[in-house]
């Protein structure tokens, strides 16, 4: 996607967008033949909507690629996530609004549970509360090492934010996250050779933590991913002519939106309420991206019934976004998230958008198979689907005479 291209056709309009990412939707059947999580789903209103839509699957980054969540959203901004990088540090600094200076270095981390011989149990320490993670930070908050300062803050739950800051620090550090139970946290170790200082203060700072949590239970160690560090990107609202509001509960969605210049604006925990801060500031905006998280929540915890559950509920909230009398819509998820994996997948996502102008398919139900047969095709690049709502808004000027 040529975001210099995409700034110079993009032109002022009285239309309204809607980006409605339902985390983790795409899934996989528990056996062959099986229904997914979203097909097993009751859900009579997307599958109203998908008749009247444009329908198909999106590959978040490429063929065969697992995306993360960052940049499986940034796709779905209008940024390719392949030119445009950034780790999950950045972002989580940014979602709780922490004051991340241009040289520091951050990173995304979870508290975990490990055994008596330093094996990973439980990645997520059992979702222990935000209480429970700030009482353990508390712990922590002592920790010094030589060379630079350390900061700690709370995220979510389980998750927290590590910062360095000082002088020739690097992002160019391996995560210690092994991503698989049963095997030990992974040494923090340079990608790089500017990235040996910094890692050697990770060890240092994870040495110490190990000691400090050796008596806590379940969150007895952390793991560290995506360290990063701020980066100047192409602005947004700039680009795509937009005003934007990003509304999410969980920090790193809303870190993301804050990334790419657009407002945000927090919500709360229920899953009503992203949808009651898009009606109240329907009026101040002309793009909206709505977050809604608990889905990918329960395919990572293999959760397949509970998955069912939560887009059976998700779905009778949609109505509320169509009487708000939007001009363009876009219903998918960022990534697959298959309770038979309990990760993400490779899976390409399902995808509707809804527009006045678009070129109904002849898709009846919005679901994976379904999809395979939409007029978006089954394996659309994420990356394209902004400029298509663009122009289904009409805010994109013609190209060329």
């Amino acid at each position: 996607m040529d975001l210099d291209l995409i700034k110079k056709l993009a032109k002022p309009a009285d239309t309204k967008i809607v980006l409605l990412v339902l985390d983790g939707l795409g899934g996989a059947p528990l056996e062959k033949g099986g229904a997914t999580e979203l097909e097993a789903a009751e859900t009579p209103n997307l599958d109203e909507i998908a008749a009247q839509s444009l329908c198909g699957l999106h590959e978040p980054v490429a063929t065969g690629i697992t995306p993360g969540s960052g940049p499986a959203h940034l796709g779905l901004f209008g940024y390719d996530p392949i030119k445009y990088q950034v780790g999950r540090g950045v972002l989580a600094a940014l979602g709780i609004d922490f004051d991340l200076r241009g040289d520091d270095v951050a990173a995304r981390g979870n508290f975990c549970t490990v055994d008596d011989q330093g094996l990973v149990q439980d990645r997520r320490a059992g979702r222990i509360s935000s209480d429970k993670n700030q009482e353990l930070l508390r712990l922590l908050r002592d920790i010094e090492v030589e060379g630079a300062q350390v900061f700690l803050r709370v995220v979510k739950e389980y998750r927290f934010l590590l910062v360095l800051r000082g002088e020739n620090l690097s992002e160019a550090v391996g995560e210690t996250d092994p991503l698989e139970v049963g095997y030990r946290p992974r040494e923090p170790k340079a990608l790089r050779p500017e990235g040996e200082r910094t890692a050697h203060l990770v060890a240092k700072f994870v040495e110490q933590v190990r000691s400090k949590l050796a008596d806590q239970h379940p969150a007895n160690m952390v793991l560290l991913r995506g360290f990063s560090q701020r980066t100047d990107w192409p602005q947004f609202p700039e680009v795509f002519g937009l005003r934007a509001a990003g509304i999410a509960s969980y920090p790193m969605y809303r870190g993301l939106a804050k990334l790419v210049g657009m407002e945000v604006l927090k919500a709360g925990e229920n899953m009503a309420d992203p949808f009651g801060v898009l009606e109240g500031a329907w009026g101040d905006y002309d793009f909206f991206f709505v977050h809604v998280k608990p889905m990918d929540s329960a395919g990572e915890d293999g959760d397949f019934d509970r998955k069912v559950r939560l887009i059976e509920e998700v779905d009778a909230f949609v109505p509320r976004v169509f009487k708000l009398d939007p001009d363009v819509v876009i219903v998918t998820g960022d990534h697959s998230t298959p309770a038979k994996l309990a990760y993400h997948s490779w899976h390409p996502v399902p995808v509707m958008l809804w527009s006045r102008h678009c070129r109904a398919d002849e898709v009846k139900r919005f679901g994976e198979r379904a999809c395979l047969q939409g007029g978006l095709g089954p394996r659309m690049p994420a990356v394209e689907l902004l400029p298509l709502a663009l122009a289904n808004a009409m805010r994109l000027e013609k190209f060329g005479a």
